[in-house]
């Protein structure tokens, strides 16, 4: 970008720098802002974020522990463990396919499909349940649970403190003498609230780029704003709220129910963003789907009376969305806009001890 005035610089100082700009017509400084990498930035086109950043602003050295922690398998049980081990960045954060339901400690095998992780900045409660309505608390039930990381808080917090280097790291990010739980939840949840995926073509489209999304694309998009968005509103492609879709044949994971004990929400689950979900498969909590095409077909044919079942997938008897194949492939490209490879390749969330 400088190549024009780079030698005048060297000899005048950077007063020069701004005449020699706009003599040589150089492009401005303020059209190339300097970006800070590990600084939150919500997207334009997004809705206000939730998280509580008064208590924990996002930084670089908090960032990096936070990296560093979500990639330390010591903080299991037996030491073979760890956060990214079920949450993968290539498949956005979620495992991978051949683990439709994750393995924690001594290959013990989990009930539900790992979400994938990104835009957490904008969510209340998380899980397929929303059993934990803060994103610093969530980490938490990942350590304890018998069939993940089988370790109490406590001791996770403890071996963090006796290792030879995390408190130096701790101290350098947030100026503490001693390692304590709060600031371990804090790092990682600046590392987690950075995994932002807003730049997908559907996003360049909706800022204004109508050349982004081809004829077979926005045909889809029409279709999906027609039968998919009153759950999976934009930009989120979400409402974050708890529904039954009939994807359990018999109902053997009560779901939301679990956490408020009200029977009407048996079998209900959060309803997940569809942001990357080219290579988010397997789909549901039950990893049930493997394929986009499967899943429309249940929609459109698998759908049978259940309690609780959403109106807006069954009602008078009969599944409520009705698509012939060609809508499906339609629908199907549409969805493909919204990965985003930029997230899904970015080397700041790299495993990395830098």
């Amino acid at each position: 970008m400088i190549s024009c005035y780079k030698t005048r610089v060297r000899l005048f100082g950077p007063v020069l720098l701004l005449i020699m700009m706009v003599i040589n017509g150089c492009e401005s400084v303020a059209e190339h802002p300097i970006v800070d990498a590990y600084k939150f930035e919500k997207p334009a086109h997004f809705p206000e974020p939730t998280y509580t950043f008064r208590n924990n602003q996002v930084n670089e050295k908090g960032f990096k522990l936070g990296r560093r922690l979500f990639n330390d398998p010591s903080l299991s049980r037996d030491g073979s463990i760890s956060c990214s081990s079920c949450h993968v960045q290539s498949h956005a954060f979620a495992d991978i396919m051949l683990h439709p339901f994750s393995f924690g400690v001594e290959d013990r095998e989990g009930k539900r499909n790992a979400p994938p992780l990104f835009n957490l900045a904008f969510q209340k409660e998380f899980f397929w349940d929303g059993g934990v309505t803060h994103l610093d608390f969530a980490p938490i039930l990942a350590f304890e649970s018998e069939i993940e990381m089988d370790l109490s808080f406590e001791e996770v917090v403890a071996r963090i403190s006796r290792s030879a280097d995390y408190p130096a790291l701790f101290k350098d990010a947030f100026g503490i003498e001693e390692v304590t739980g709060p600031y371990v939840l804090h790092a990682l949840s600046q590392f987690m609230l950075m995994m932002l995926s807003a730049d997908s073509k559907y996003d360049r489209y909706v800022q204004g780029d109508h050349q982004a999304l081809n004829s077979l694309e926005l045909k889809g998009l029409e279709l999906f704003r027609q039968h998919c968005e009153s759950c999976h509103q934009e930009p989120l492609f979400t409402d974050l709220s708890y529904r039954n879709n009939g994807v359990q044949r018999n109902i053997t994971d009560l779901g939301r129910e679990t956490v408020t004990e009200v029977p009407q929400d048996r079998a209900k689950f959060k309803v997940p963003s569809l942001r990357n979900i080219e290579v988010t498969s397997p789909y549901m909590h039950n990893a049930r789907f493997e394929t986009l095409q499967q899943v429309l077909d249940h929609y459109t044919e698998g759908v049978a009376e259940q309690v609780s079942i959403d109106p807006k997938v069954f009602a008078s008897g009969k599944p409520v969305i009705s698509l012939n194949a060609e809508e499906k492939e339609q629908i199907i490209a549409f969805l493909k806009t919204l990965t985003d490879p930029g997230f899904l390749t970015n080397p700041i969330f790299f495993n990395s001890n830098d």
